[in-house]
Order: structure tokens, then sequence, then C-alpha cells
């Protein structure tokens, strides 16, 4: 049965016929260990001398966001990470120096520990991140983690972390701004409500559903909630919410389209499975990636992987998903071209491609832990989802 969570995010099917064995992640951070993969080709150019300083950022109990910033505030040191790590897991990536010559000797915090490498001659880039490797413990679980087999015919869903984990509102924030409805993207940022959410914030967002009372609970707001106080602030001062939507840093503004596109994407496919489109083996016609990751049409004989739109304003109707996507964007009074957002043209998306289903390899499962690899850009807790099949995601830790 899918959970009114999955729905929400726009997941209304399992991709494999294992019954699950229930259970608990993320208990501990030391239960959800992940090592970022870089490409041999990068790691061999890393030197002892060079332009642009490269670290290993080991962290828990703190997202990646978060340690960067924390770096920056006490050592001064601008660096860019590959991707995205969660605070509840134990995890291991690359960062890079912004900034060239600027460099700073290993350092520590209670939370994160950062040593240097070496140098390249230009920065990296999300481009030389090819894969994370996870080893998962699985706690109360049900036996029978030893024969899921199915780990190849699993769809590329967009995790619960690209819609808000507990408060999955991110993609519904991208829509308001694609419909250029400024005003109903303030009030998602500011009193979305969650039944996951603490009952402390939701106690807040509900007095901020009142426009009347942004300034009387300003400084109730949590630190956690930097957006909201950002938000809250400009609309305080100049009442208006163009501007308000505009003061949220550029990177997170362009996560919230993103995070509707990913809507978009989880319900095409979705919809294109449950009517039996065969989304693991490719078809003459199909858009693919070869194995490097190059896109072009399907080639009879060559490993390839299925490639789906990603609708933005340059979208690609033909594919034999064309149908199921334009249902979709009809039925959220939606098009192409509205991904182009004239007033705030740097968020805006001409969309592109992603692969049908999950490139999962190194698979090994024992008692009631597995460990295995994704390529850059799938989420473990898709494989994960269906080995479990959770009746509530979230209090099951996703």
């Amino acid at each position: 049965m899918i959970s009114d969570f999955d729905s929400q995010i726009g997941i209304s099917v399992y991709s494999t016929n294992f019954d699950g064995i229930g259970g608990t992640i993320r208990n501990s951070p030391e239960d959800f260990t992940v090592s970022e993969i870089i490409s041999e080709k990068i790691k061999n150019s890393i030197r002892p001398e060079g332009n642009y300083a490269v670290y290993k950022l080991q962290k828990r109990r703190i997202d990646t966001s978060h340690a960067l910033s924390d770096i920056f505030r006490k050592k001064g040191l601008h660096v860019k990470s590959l991707g995205l790590k969660d605070a509840l897991a134990v995890t291991e990536q690359y960062v890079c120096a912004r900034n060239k010559g600027r460099q700073i000797q290993d350092f520590s915090s209670e939370k994160y520990s950062l040593s240097r490498v070496g140098f390249v001659k230009t920065p990296l880039s999300k481009k030389d991140m090819v894969g994370n490797r996870f080893k998962i413990v699985i706690q109360d679980c049900n036996d029978g983690l030893s024969s899921f087999a199915e780990h190849d015919k699993i769809l590329n869903f967009y995790g619960y972390q690209r819609f808000g984990s507990k408060r999955p509102v991110t993609h519904l924030v991208g829509k308001a701004i694609i419909q250029k409805n400024f005003q109903k993207a303030v009030e998602l940022i500011l009193s979305f409500t969650s039944i996951y959410d603490s009952k402390e914030n939701t106690e807040i967002r509900e007095k901020l559903a009142d426009k009347a009372n942004y300034s009387r609970y300003l400084k109730q707001v949590p630190y956690q909630m930097d957006v909201e106080r950002i938000v809250l602030k400009e609309m305080i001062e100049h009442e208006d919410s163009f501007k308000a939507v505009r003061s949220i840093p550029l990177p997170l503004r362009r996560f919230y389209v993103q995070a509707y596109q990913s809507y978009l994407f989880n319900c095409s496919l979705s919809s294109a499975f449950k009517v039996g489109e065969n989304l693991f083996e490719a078809e003459s016609g199909d858009v693919c990636f070869d194995c490097s990751g190059v896109l072009g049409k399907f080639v009879k004989g060559l490993d390839h992987n299925i490639a789906l739109p990603f609708v933005g304003y340059s979208y690609y109707k033909k594919t034999r998903f064309d149908s199921y996507i334009s249902k979709i964007l009809e039925h959220e009074e939606i098009s192409p071209k509205d991904f182009f957002i004239k007033e705030m043209q740097e968020v805006s998306s001409e969309g592109g491609f992603r692969q049908t289903s999950i490139r999962c390899t190194d698979y090994s499962s024992q008692s009631n832990s597995v460990q295995f690899t994704l390529s850059r850009g799938s989420f473990a807790t898709i494989l994960l989802r269906e080995i479990m099949k959770p009746s509530d995601p979230v209090s099951a830790g996703f």
C-alpha cells in the first residue's frame, strides 16, 4: 500500500514484488554512512601543490550547507561541495576552495572535520562526483533482507529529502513561483504545516498564517527557521511578497523550482509504470544515457539507461512518455513555457532528462544491514523504500 506521504511527492507505485521487511533507519547517525566517490580522472589529478585546495569533509549530526557555513564563519574559507549530505548520517565528501590560493590547515569541530588532500588546477564541480557508497543498518525489521534480489529493478524517483522530508513543501513553493504567485509562496514558506513537524514549529506557523502577527512573532521564530526569518523581515519592512521571495538565497530559490520539477518527474514515472511502460530496457526511439552518462538516441547493442524528460521551458516532447507528462501538466495547470520566469529569470529552468531506473552496483546484505553504490543523483531512501515497504516513511526514519 502506498503511503499518503509518498502520494504527496508524486510516488504512487512500487516497482518490485518484494513484500518488505519493515523496520526503521537512522536510529543513530552511525546506522547510515555515506562515502562520496569521485572520478578516477579527478582523483589522479590531485597534486601536492596547485591552484585550488581540495578537502575531505567528514561529519555527523550536521548537514553539508550548515557545515560549510560554519567553516566560513570560523576560518574565513569559502568551499564548495559536490553534493549535499544530510545531518542524520555519518558522511564523507569532497569540498573544494572557491578561491585560488586560499587554503587552511586541517580543522575540526564537534560535528565535523576538514582534512586537506591536495590541490587541483581548476575547481571541482558536481560532475566530478560519480556516485556514493552506502552502508545502512535497518533496525527492528522482519527477517528476509537476504532474499531481496531486485536492486536492478528500482525506479529512479526523487527521494523525500528533495521535498522537505518532514514538511513536504518545497515543490509547492516551487509551483507558486512558477505561477508567479509570490504571495502564495510566502504563505507556504511561513505557515504550511505538517503532522510530522514539531508541536513548537506548528504553533508558530499557525500564528504566522495571519499577516497581522508577522511583527509580533518574529522574535519567537527559532534560529533554525532561517529562511522563514529572512522572508518575515522583508515582509515586515516592505509588505512586498515578490521582494520577500527574492530575498531568499538564490541556490534555495532554484531548489524550490527544481523540487517542483522533481514532483512532476515522480508523477510521470509513476504514471508510465502503472500502464506497463518498460522503464528498465531501452527501445527504438528512446532518449538514453550511455554508460558514460552521455545523452543521445537509442542505439541497438549498446548499454543504455532510458531517460525521461525533466520538464522545463525547453521540454522535449518526442518521447513515448509525452502523453503521461502532458496529462500531468494539464492537471497541474502548468505549461513548459511557465518555467521561464520573466520576473525572476535567475530561477528559470530549461529542464533536461533523468534516468528512469536506479543504477545500483556492489549490492550486498548481511543480517539487518545493506551496502550498495549508487550513481550520482539517485537516492538511497528510494532503494530502501522498496526493501522496507514502510507504511509511514517519516516514522520509519526516511
